[in-house]
């Protein structure tokens, strides 16, 4: 392995180890926290055109296996580890982590000190930064401008709708950029999905009769995507139950008149503690936010705070107080993490239940 760059925005250069691809990229720096489930997070569209900085020690042990695809491909821009491992004894694993990356055309870079980059976005912010072969200052600035992507929803999302079977509720889930894991937790309680694209319109799910509707997760800024889709939820949620996560959630507050605001360092990463108000239970969750919403622009929405962030005290979760419609910011289901909020698919399925026995 041989001597690569890390150059930030602000000039700041890091000088570690290159592995994986050869290739020089450019993307958002997002500190990771996670213990475990780099592979996860590899894959996360959430974390499309973002380099991740894994905080945890040794990345590489366990390999890559078929199990922990979060989507078909990886969706990140590169790496960032202290230590990589290209030794796995996990008997489920199919390739290294550098054979994967390379396959995936993903460069890395280890040896670094990685406590001290996230030292520094903490300070600094977010920015974004350039893997490259030359110490050069001026490298990051070739680079950027030739990276920026406003459409970053479009790239991750199905083109197409799709089906996923079941013998349950008809479940509709609406693709910003969604997880696998998303679909696991309504499979296994028989719903019978159907995936359709981003820009899908309220007739158009209309049309489908579906008995509920989910928002997914996804990449980027809730801004940048066309206001058609904020009129889409504020049709759909007078109608059909709904729930929204992380994106989802974004675009939910902001048809309902709410504001979001760029959080100055993003939080991605595990076991994050959250408290739900209606009964003080902290549940630990987790996170990919780089968004949150302003709280002092809910005062005049019809929505309310459902879960708070005990460390930065951003919003959660929201509830629409006229509607079966709520929200919340973190992946209820883990995918790395705990999942102490799984139980807010049953919560939404019994708004489902509601809504049919009322029709």
């Amino acid at each position: 392995m041989g001597y690569r760059y890390l150059i930030l925005a602000d000039g700041t250069s890091y000088r570690g180890y290159g592995f994986g691809s050869d290739a020089t990229t450019t993307g958002e720096l997002a500190i990771n926290s996670n213990m475990l489930g780099y592979q996860e997070s590899m894959t996360n569209p959430a974390y499309y055109g973002q380099i991740i900085v894994f905080t945890q020690p040794s990345v590489g042990n366990t390999g890559i296996n078929d199990k922990s695809y979060e989507s078909i491909q990886p969706h990140t821009k590169g790496i960032i580890v202290r230590e990589y491992a290209n030794i796995s004894t996990n008997r489920n694993h199919r390739l290294s982590l550098d054979e994967f990356m390379k396959q995936n055309n993903i460069p890395g870079i280890c040896g670094l000190d990685t406590r001290e980059i996230t030292k520094h976005i903490q300070k600094h912010g977010s920015m974004m930064a350039s893997i490259v072969d030359v110490n050069d200052k001026h490298a990051f600035d070739q680079l950027h401008a030739t990276v920026i992507n406003h459409q970053q929803v479009a790239q991750v999302a199905t083109p197409k709708a799709y089906q996923d079977p079941g013998t349950g509720y008809n479940i509709l889930v609406v693709d910003f950029g969604l997880k696998s894991n998303l679909l696991g937790a309504l499979t296994q309680r028989q719903c019978n999905v159907t995936v359709v694209p981003w820009d899908t319109t309220a007739q158009q799910i209309f049309n489908l009769d579906p008995d509920g509707v989910v928002l997914s997760t996804g990449p980027g800024s809730p801004e940048n995507v066309p206001r058609s889709v904020l009129k889409m939820i504020q049709k759909v949620q007078a109608r059909i139950p709904l729930f929204a996560i992380g994106l989802g959630h974004e675009l939910f507050a902001r048809a309902n008149g709410a504001k979001t605001c760029r959080m100055p360092a993003g939080y991605f990463g595990s076991n994050h503690p959250v408290k739900r108000i209606i009964t003080g239970q902290v549940v630990h969750v987790s996170q990919n936010q780089g968004y949150q919403i302003a709280t002092l622009s809910l005062r005049h929405t019809p929505l309310f705070v459902t879960y708070i962030d005990l460390i930065n005290h951003s919003i959660q979760g929201l509830h629409h107080q006229d509607y079966p419609a709520f929200s919340v910011q973190f992946n209820p289901n883990g995918g790395p993490g705990p999942k102490d909020s799984s139980e807010l698919y049953d919560e939404f399925l019994e708004n489902v239940h509601s809504f049919r026995s009322k029709r």
